[in-house]
């Protein structure tokens, strides 16, 4: 059984399935950002980001480029998870201002909050992953 657990933690498949839903949140919203680009606008507008084409296009190629980093376990995979947490964190002074909330929509948005601080934490612990997976294959 412990072989079993081991050649499933070593193997690539694995990995970038773990990955991949890992980032599923950003690389999705990418797409949905590439493919409905004038929402995209509408929403860097509603948070008040100025251009809002501009805050689009960075979005959308901070969400789609970083998670691939991370799935591909590149040297750059730091770079990627490192990018998704800063823009992660960066989300709630300007999206999930929880403390001028009251009631259900505050307490909602500090959930939210609370999820991108585990997420940002899973991001870290992916980097970590991708450099120890890399130094471990260039051994053999």
């Amino acid at each position: 059984m412990t072989a079993l657990i081991d050649s499933a933690l070593r193997s690539r498949p694995l990995y970038l399935l773990a990955t991949a839903w890992l980032t599923y949140v950003f690389w999705w919203s990418g797409l949905s950002k590439v493919f409905d680009f004038q929402s995209a606008i509408g929403e860097m507008g509603h948070f008040g980001l100025r251009p809002a084409p501009l805050f689009a296009a960075i979005t959308i190629a901070v969400q789609l480029v970083a998670p691939l980093a991370i799935i591909a376990c590149s040297r750059w995979a730091w770079l990627g998870a490192g990018a998704l947490a800063g823009f992660t964190l960066t989300t709630i002074p300007i999206a999930h201002r929880f403390w001028e909330m009251n009631g259900t929509e505050g307490f909602l948005e500090k959930a939210l909050v609370q999820d991108h601080v585990s997420l940002v934490g899973g991001l870290v612990v992916a980097a970590i992953l991708a450099h120890h997976r890399r130094r471990s294959l260039a051994r053999n």
